[in-house]
């Protein structure tokens, strides 16, 4: 069975998701729906899908799409989220899903009763290098873990891009920090308390933000992200005999972990494959029941749980402990 998918909206992400389906056997991309009908009749010429839908209501409502792709702005991740899943289709909805763990778990709970499935788009976490990664620490290839370092920076010199607006639940920690929560949560568990510090500009969102998450045992996670800054993509795990270090950790385009002891440093190679395809993959299989999907609740109630945190800790200017609830 091939899954049939329907892009809800025109965004720019959209073309990874059509590049990762493309020659895949499991998942085809049949429609697309936006709010102006011409926009989405030169979208679907331009990128070569079939049906064309001039409103999100129309491509829910189309009895040829099994599951929608949501890219729509942060702020509306959740209400079409929950009418998609009305709808009966499933989702995959677009990191970061939301900044309330309270809306994420509203959105499970749907999806749950109505027996589909909806996963996070963490495709980094889908890759061999993310996976090897993960193998090397908890397989004490650094020793014992104890520290995380992790980067996520680059120029934002639109001031109208939709990640500048407050109303839109913009932001670098929701954009850009939201990875290296991630791959810090991958690593060590979920956080005990947290602490950020935040610049704010744009239309009143945090343009660069700093972040330290303590975990069980002592471990302690340390990112940075920014709009602001020149370009950083780096996730480095630290223990007590070695360090392993990815070189953009988010976007997999090195495909090596460099495991460092003493003053050796071996490169451990991977297989490269596309992050998009195998998230795809993973999200039909999970559809069709033959595989369970990789980032479920748990997952996406933890990213929020922590990105809550941090903008409660920001806000106060002390540390903070994640909700539990």
């Amino acid at each position: 069975m091939t899954v049939r998918l329907g892009l809800l909206s025109t965004a720019r992400i959209n073309d990874e998701i059509l590049q990762g389906a493309g020659p895949s056997p499991d998942v085809e991309v049949v429609a697309v729906g936006s709010r102006d009908p011409a926009r989405a009749e030169a979208y679907a010429r331009e990128k070569g899908i079939a049906k064309v839908h001039g409103s999100y209501e129309e491509l829910l409502a189309d009895p040829d799409v099994d599951a929608i792709y949501n890219s729509l702005p942060n702020s509306l991740h959740v209400p079409w989220t929950l009418r998609a899943l009305e709808a009966g289709k499933h989702v995959l909805v677009e990191k970061p899903f939301d900044r309330r763990p309270d809306e994420v778990s509203r959105a499970f709970d749907a999806a749950d009763a109505a027996g589909l499935i909806l996963t996070e788009a963490f495709m980094y976490r889908h890759h061999p290098e993310t996976k090897k990664l993960r193998e090397l620490v908890v397989g004490g290839s650094v020793g014992e873990l104890r520290e995380i370092r992790s980067t996520f920076t680059y120029q934002l010199d639109d001031p109208t891009d939709v990640r500048l607006f407050r109303d839109l639940d913009g932001g670098s920690l929701m954009d850009l920090g939201c990875y290296c929560i991630s791959g810090s949560r991958l690593l060590a568990g979920e956080p005990e308390l947290v602490e950020g510090t935040q610049l704010i500009g744009g239309d009143g969102v945090d343009v660069h933000f700093t972040g330290t998450l303590t975990f069980p045992g002592g471990v302690v996670s340390r990112f940075e992200c920014g709009f602001d800054s020149a370009p950083s993509s780096t996730l480095e795990a630290i223990g007590s005999d070695g360090s392993a270090l990815v070189n953009e950790p988010w976007a997999c385009s090195e495909h090596a972990i460099e495991l460092r002891r003493g003053c050796h440093t071996a490169r451990v190679e991977v297989e490269d494959v596309d992050r998009y395809r195998l998230q795809l993959e993973n999200f039909a299989a999970a559809i069709e029941g033959r595989e369970e999907q990789l980032l479920g609740r748990a997952d996406a109630l933890g990213q929020a749980r922590t990105i809550e945190a941090l903008y409660r800790s920001a806000e106060a200017g002390a540390p903070v402990a994640p909700s539990s609830a």
